[in-house]
C-alpha cells in the first residue's frame, strides 16, 4: 500500500474518532462508551469530560493535517518534514497509550471499537513516520 493510501485510511479513522468526540462534547448520550463509562444516568458525560472531548476533537483534526502533510497530500508550509515525522511518532505513542486505556474500558464499544481504531492509528502513524 502506498503512503498516500495509508494517509487516507488514517484520516478516515481520525475523522471517525473526531466525530465521536464532537458528539460526546455536544451531549450525545454515548458516555457509557467513553472515559471508562463516566456518564450520568442519561448517558451524557459530565461537563469536564465533555470539554475533554472537545479538546480531543481539535487534537484529532490537527492530527489529520499532520498525516496529510507527511504524505504530501497537502502542503506543510514552514513546518519541516523532520518536525512532521517527530509529531507522527508522538501521535503513534499517544494512540498506543490510548489503545491500552481503551482495552481496559468497561463498555464493548470502548474496548473493541475504540481500541481497534486507536490500535490501527498507532500502526498507521508509525508506518507513515517511518517512510
Amino acid at each position: 500500500m502506498n503512503l498516500q493510501a495509508l494517509a487516507y485510511l488514517a484520516v478516515a479513522l481520525l475523522a471517525l474518532a473526531a466525530a465521536f468526540q464532537v458528539a460526546l462534547a455536544t451531549g450525545a448520550p454515548w458516555g457509557a462508551a467513553a472515559y471508562g463509562g463516566r456518564a450520568d444516568t442519561s448517558g451524557v458525560l459530565p461537563a469536564a469530560y465533555r470539554l475533554g472531548s472537545g479538546v480531543a476533537a481539535l487534537v484529532l483534526l490537527a492530527a489529520m493535517w499532520v498525516v496529510l502533510a507527511s504524505a504530501d497530500v497537502v502542503g506543510h508550509g514552514p513546518v519541516s518534514g523532520a518536525t512532521l515525522t517527530v509529531v507522527l511518532w508522538c501521535l503513534a505513542a499517544l494512540f498506543a497509550l490510548n489503545t491500552l486505556g481503551n482495552a481496559r474500558g468497561t463498555h464493548p464499544v470502548e474496548r473493541w471499537g475504540a481500541g481497534t481504531v486507536t490500535g490501527l492509528l498507532t500502526v498507521l502513524c508509525a508506518l507513515i513516520a517511518s517512510s
